[in-house]
């Protein structure tokens, strides 16, 4: 058994930000499960959205998330987030990150699905998460411990407080490491659908772990799907950021035809929801999609990962039509939490893309979620540093053992089905039959210490799965990314009256 002041779950942005801030009055560990890259910030193409223009205000960036998150946003939070972003970037580039620059010194902003104006910085091209994390990274060097491959498993609760988790490492030993704080900065569950652009290592695991200690989980049915993934017709490849479509490339289909056309007034540069339904929808017709990339200047330059993914692979750039089609790519809801990274638990906190703060609504506007891991992850770390200590119980806490056999479904399966049945499409004969098969399997009592690194990562799969399942039957609407084809779609701007109205009428219809 170990002791810490502050155990943090994860290495994404928002881990590292809140380790950077804590190391300088506690002492703060890491642990990972994978290496200290094997994260979706590291991944990151898409910039951060802050407006720093002179033309820009942070009312606008406000209103444009609003409209992209169907106003189901926390209003309280996401001005606290666009406000701060501004003069949390200024004190990253004071502290030596270096932003894309124009010619004339001036920021190099894009712009990107749902932004009415350009305010997305980016560092190294469409490298920007690789850029800041590396940056990072080299900030909490020697001030924080990080361990990699080494699994947390559970979380100890005592009397609803979080004393600390339980570990596995690669060797099967199993450790309970204690700690007055504890942070999930797990990520996202991007590898439960079949289509992702997620890090191979996102399969949920900091929900399911916080809905089996009995913290409070919100709005787990809104799962954002990406609509430009490369697509070789069998498998995704890789992401192909918004900014592409910013720079000027559009979505076509077989024929040639541009399908956002007359579908939204902002055509390809609409929020990510209604861009992956309009997608989804012509592939489902048999139409193969395209992002028409030949009136973007400089492809190759200016997205050099793009344009390697793309060579790597054996997509022709030169031919200027890039195959694409709708992933899973953000988990919109998780563990309730707030500004400061408060759950329903004592000494537990959670931050990043694992927490629900509510700022992206019902579909996150593009390049917000690195903004929110450093924003937030400050904010999270202010919270601990400032209030008074909340000591865990420093007791000897026994590893609990176990020896059961249980029946597991393989990884692939579950993709396959949750793509199929819970995807950018729902309906309710599809979500129960998900629901049923999810209940075949015995997950939600099961001892994990005994099982092994896959088999764990299976059970958060299921755990989370079920969790997005029920979370999707249980709204009776359609709202952002939550479409069901058995519900109206609701776009934010309505009053509770005519909800009512709409609901009833669609009932009768029915």
């Amino acid at each position: 058994m170990a002791f810490y002041d502050i155990i943090i779950v994860g290495s994404g942005i928002a881990a590292l930000t809140a380790a950077d801030k804590l190391a300088m009055d506690r002492n703060v560990i890491i642990f990972t499960k994978s290496n200290k890259t094997a994260s979706n910030s590291f991944q990151a193409q898409g910039g951060i959205a802050a407006a720093v223009d002179a033309d820009d205000r942070w009312e606008d960036h406000f209103q444009d998330t609003l409209v992209a998150g169907c106003q189901h946003n926390d209003t309280e939070n996401l001005q606290t987030l666009i406000q701060s972003g501004p003069g949390q970037l200024a004190e990253l580039v004071k502290s030596g990150l270096e932003f894309d620059l124009n010619a004339d010194g001036t920021w190099n902003l894009g712009r990107e699905g749902g932004h009415l104006k350009r305010r997305i910085l980016h560092a190294q091209g469409d490298g920007t998460g690789k850029a800041l994390v590396t940056f990072m990274l080299e900030k909490v060097k020697n001030k924080v411990t990080i361990i990699e491959n080494e699994a947390v498993v559970d979380l100890i609760v005592e009397n609803n407080q979080c004393v600390g988790v339980t570990t596995k490492n690669c060797n099967g030993d199993v450790m309970n490491q204690i700690a007055d704080s504890t942070i999930l900065a797990t990520g996202g569950c991007g590898e439960l659908f079949l289509y992702t652009s997620n890090d191979r290592t996102v399969t949920g695991d900091g929900v399911a772990m916080a809905y089996r200690a009995g913290a409070e989980l919100a709005d787990m049915e809104f799962i954002q799907f990406h609509p430009t993934l490369l697509y070789n017709g069998i498998r995704t490849l890789g992401l192909i950021s918004e900014a592409v479509r910013g720079e000027g490339a559009r979505l076509i289909d077989q024929d040639g035809q541009f399908i956002m056309e007359g579908v939204h007034e902002l055509k390809d540069l609409a929020p990510r929801d209604i861009v992956a339904r309009t997608i989804f929808t012509k592939i489902n017709k048999g139409s193969r999609v395209y992002l028409d990339i030949t009136k973007v200047t400089n492809f190759s330059s200016r997205f050099p990962t793009i344009y390697q993914l793309c060579v790597k692979n054996g997509i022709d750039v030169e031919r200027g039509l890039l195959p694409v089609i709708p992933g899973a790519h953000f988990m919109i809801g998780g563990v309730r939490a707030g500004r400061d990274g408060r759950t329903s638990m004592d000494g537990l906190y959670a931050v990043g893309e694992v927490a629900c703060t509510g700022v992206h609504g019902a579909n996150r506007i593009a390049s917000n979620s690195l903004l929110e891991g450093i924003v937030f992850g400050n904010m999270t770390a202010e919270a601990i540093l400032t209030r008074e200590r909340e000591a865990a119980i420093r007791k000897s806490y026994s590893v609990k053992k176990g020896n059961q056999l249980i029946k597991l479904p393989t990884k692939q399966s579950i993709k396959q089905r949750m793509m199929h049945h819970v995807g950018v499409v729902r309906n309710e004969a599809d979500l129960l039959a998900m629901k049923d098969w999810l209940e075949t399997f015995d997950f939600f009592q099961v001892n994990l210490t005994n099982l092994s690194f896959s088999e764990i990562e299976i059970v958060n799969m299921l755990t989370t799965a079920w969790l997005i399942t029920t979370s999707a039957l249980m709204r009776r609407e359609s709202r952002g990314t939550h479409y069901r084809l058995d519900y109206p779609l609701l776009n934010g701007r309505e009053t509770r009256e005519e909800i009512i109205r709409i609901q009833l009428e669609y009932e009768e219809i029915k």
